[in-house]
């Protein structure tokens, strides 16, 4: 099969140069020019697709080559982008940084690369001139297999420094295909994990989209980067299907009809969350049920298993505790044996306590904020047997947070991480999993099989 959607990578030499004002931007342009766009992020962030999907209207994806392997990539995103008209890609840091020690693997080059698609470098202009030519002609010439179509100029101060930037930029044939001024409506606010999400602060993150598709309507050449985007290669792959994902040899789910009730946390507090997780757990035969811990007072009705993914149950600590109804439901249905999958903030949620504030209780271990950053991508194994997966089960995934809970690992560990050095996390208790790495369940579907068939049998 082969496919060939029009589609851009938004790239910079640097993380702050402005990918993501100018990736939503387009998307949001474009959108308003009545075409389907179909949003995309490099890399494991969970914050810049809400942004994208305000801009879209469709479900921002990730398409990460180390959490999901680079064979992964090319039908991931024709997933993603079924019945659009155009993507656009936003990647991730510098164009060329990749997974730490890894060369170029899960680099917005690498996924580029992968998606056969040409490359905008969006360059921060503030502090040069014509140093900017040797800037781009550093990036072009670095790697041949990268494409770089054009270059964006943002923060630029006035007529003349445009000028300057343009006429440097001529010697390297690079085309400017956008020139943007420093606009502080389009800036969004950051907190400790980064942009503050959208279901955070939807008022005010609607007006910071429009101002960005205005900012870039009227300072790049949308017809230019349309024809770009068509120059795309055509891609030698099929889209990923998650009820194809779900199937094995061993797995027959027409043996039973029975739909058991997931409960997945939603809301304020719970954002983090893969979209192709949700669509493996329905294709392998649940009823997938959103709910919001800040506000409802009990599990969906006939839940049999839940899920809490992440978020920032820290900056909620005070509320998510003010609702007493619903933390006894949730350590009733881990006290049943029924499954649970926590990541992260789903892990801060059954502790006994975050930051001194009563949570769940399922775990008994505290939680609570530092100062410190843990981050990064991780190879683990399961230590045993669990809801989620057999003892020896390798995957990949990625921690992200500034909280630590003590002890990080109960009397059955969750993982085994081999970096960035040995150690176990997490807690494997009856039918709960709790751990802080996030991973993608498209890497391993089994993943999602096994949790929906331990709901039937819970």
């Amino acid at each position: 099969m082969s496919s060939s959607v029009p589609r851009l990578v938004v790239a910079a030499p640097s993380s702050g140069s402005g990918k993501t004002t100018v990736a939503t931007g387009l998307m949001a342009a474009f959108a308003a020019r009545g075409l389907a766009v179909s949003p995309h992020k490099v890399g494991p962030d969970y914050i810049d697709p809400g942004y994208h999907a305000l801009a879209t209207g469709r479900v921002g994806r990730n398409l990460d080559a180390y959490l999901c392997g680079p064979e992964l990539v090319g039908p991931l995103f024709l997933h993603g982008a079924r019945g659009c008209d155009l993507a656009v890609v936003e990647g991730v840091m510098g164009l060329y940084d990749g997974a730490a020690g890894e060369g170029e693997l899960a680099s917005t080059a690498h996924v580029a690369k992968l998606l056969r698609a040409p490359v905008v470098l969006v360059v921060d202009a503030s502090s040069q001139s014509r140093s900017v030519a040797a800037l781009v002609h550093g990036f072009v010439s670095w790697d041949p297999q990268v494409r770089v179509g054009g270059v964006i100029l943002n923060k630029v101060a006035s007529d003349r420094h445009e000028v300057m930037l343009r006429e440097a930029l001529e010697q390297t044939g690079v085309p400017v295909l956008g020139v943007l001024r420093r606009a502080p409506q389009v800036d969004t606010p950051s907190r400790h994990l980064g942009l503050v999400p959208v279901a955070e602060r939807r008022a005010e993150a609607v007006e910071a989209v429009a101002a960005m598709a205005a900012q870039v309507s009227e300072g790049c050449d949308l017809d230019a980067l349309a024809g770009l985007a068509r120059s795309a290669g055509a891609l030698s792959c099929a889209a990923w299907d998650a009820t194809e994902a779900v199937s094995s040899p061993a797995h027959h789910p027409a043996r039973s009809s029975e739909r058991p009730r997931v409960a997945v946390a939603g809301g304020e507090a719970f954002t983090f969350s893969y979209a192709e997780n949700t669509e493996l757990l329905a294709a392998a035969g649940a009823d997938v049920v959103p709910f919001d811990p800040l506000r409802d007072e009990e599990l969906p009705e006939g839940t049999r298993g839940l899920v809490i993914g992440g978020g920032f149950p820290e900056v909620y600590a005070a509320e998510l505790s003010a609702n007493e109804p619903l933390r006894k439901a949730v350590a009733h249905l881990a006290e049943s044996g029924a499954p649970v999958a926590a990541e992260c903030a789903g892990l801060l949620y059954l502790c006994r306590e975050l930051d001194g504030q009563p949570m769940c209780g399922v775990l008994d271990a505290g939680a609570r904020m530092t100062g410190r950053l843990t981050l990064g991508y991780r190879d683990a194994v399961a230590v045993g047997d669990s809801v989620l997966a057999a003892a020896g089960r390798r995957m990949r995934g990625h921690e992200f947070h500034r909280t630590v809970v003590e002890p990080g690992a109960g009397a059955e560990p969750a993982w085994g991480l081999k970096a960035p050095q040995r150690r176990v996390e997490g807690f494997v208790q009856r039918g709960v999993h709790a751990s802080y790495l996030h991973t993608h369940w498209a890497a391993e579907p089994g993943v999602a099989r096994r949790f929906v068939e331990r709901c039937r049998t819970s």
